[in-house]
């Protein structure tokens, strides 16, 4: 099994800077090598990735003598991105999605950070060892006792982050034969077959007037100018504070449950195509379904147990969970289920994660 510890750093203004340089290294590299493989093929050739490396290592003496100023990692990890770009791209046309060509690294609009390789680097208690840069303390100690396989430099914001891979063994599987029903929501984040409920914290919508404040702010400065700058880096922070409170939300919930039940079902949500929803899509975005599946699915799986996936199109909203009578209709602003073929009422959420529960267990009894 293998985990990410991911650690904010604390670097001087020099080592900030020299972070910086390594990310823009494997910027450049990765823009070179794309641009080249455009030339190539254009010329009829049939241009690879490795080939490419080898190309850019045999003139980076003459050419591009600052990329020596930084760690090799910056470049390896470029070409690195670059192969795994077109393994998607190529994959994905093979398969029959829509999956865009690569496209170019701009500066202000992708992600800044590089790559580490294991024995480039050294972690001692509060201490990361960075090749040509020495040492740069993190925030906390790393977590996990394994081999380390690599690690990745990123920034968020104005903060600089070190995300480490460690190899571990796997966790004891856990045998739980409680089950349980999941139906996802707005008002309420995750509503069980039980009657418990996680509730949804909203943090955009808490925090919406200041992103509002802030971006107003931010299109009222040249283009340009530092102010922009300083207006731009006080938006990311609120955007990622954002992001914070949503993903603790999340990890607490899911882990929650992993630890609690065995077998739990599920809606297999088609988001993407619900944030068509304009009326919507916003609380939806702010809820992060997706994000809540798949942290759900990895630590269940990792505990041994299973969620089974019901399929979005089943009436579980419409159907009563007592005799099984389905409605032709149930608006949303009906919170509370009314059978009218038995008369049995109950909260609607409620209602649907008991029926989600029951559809669950019937797939996975006839192996579907």
């Amino acid at each position: 099994m293998i985990r990410s510890h991911r650690i904010r750093l604390n670097p001087t203004p020099e080592q900030a800077t020299c972070f910086a340089h390594a990310a823009g290294t494997r910027r450049f590299v990765f823009n070179w090598g794309l641009e080249e493989w455009k030339r190539q093929y254009e010329a009829g050739e049939k241009p690879s990735v490795l080939a490419l490396k080898k190309q850019f290592n045999a003139i980076k003496s003459e050419q591009f003598p600052w990329v020596y100023a930084v760690t090799k990692c910056a470049v390896e990890g470029a070409f690195m991105d670059l192969a795994a770009a077109f393994k998607n791209f190529f994959e994905g046309r093979k398969a029959g999605r829509k999956v865009g060509f690569p496209k170019f690294k701009a500066k202000k609009r992708s992600r800044e950070g590089f790559y580490l390789s294991n024995d480039k680097f050294d972690v001692s208690g509060h201490w990361l060892k960075v090749p040509k840069l020495g040492l740069v303390n993190m925030a906390e100690p790393l977590r996990f006792h394994g081999k380390i396989l690599s690690a990745h430099i990123t920034r968020t914001a104005d903060w600089w982050f070190v995300s480490i891979q460690v190899e571990m063994p796997d966790l004891p599987k856990q045998v739980n034969d409680q089950a349980i029903g999941i139906d996802l929501g707005i008002n309420r984040l995750a509503t069980l077959s039980d009657g418990g409920v996680f509730e949804n914290q909203k943090p955009l919508r808490s925090l919406l007037r200041q992103v509002r404040r802030l971006s107003q702010s931010l299109s009222r400065k040249k283009m340009g100018s530092r102010n922009r700058e300083k207006a731009r880096r006080k938006l990311a922070r609120l955007h990622y504070r954002i992001a914070c409170i949503r993903d603790d939300m999340l990890h607490k919930a899911t882990t929650a449950l992993a630890q609690q039940y065995g077998f739990i079902g599920m809606e297999s949500l088609h988001v993407k195509g619900m944030m068509q929803n304009h009326a919507l899509a916003q609380a939806l975005g702010d809820a992060a379904f997706g994000r809540f599946t798949t942290f759900l699915t990895t630590k269940v799986a990792a505990r041994g147990g299973t969620v089974q996936q019901v399929g979005r199109f089943s009436p579980s909203s419409k159907t009563c969970s007592c005799c099984g009578h389905v409605r032709d209709e149930l608006p949303l602003s009906e919170r509370t289920f009314v059978c009218p073929d038995c008369g049995f009422t109950l909260d609607r959420d409620w209602n649907a994660a008991i029926n989600i529960l029951n559809e669950a267990l019937r797939l996975s009894a006839s192996g579907l």
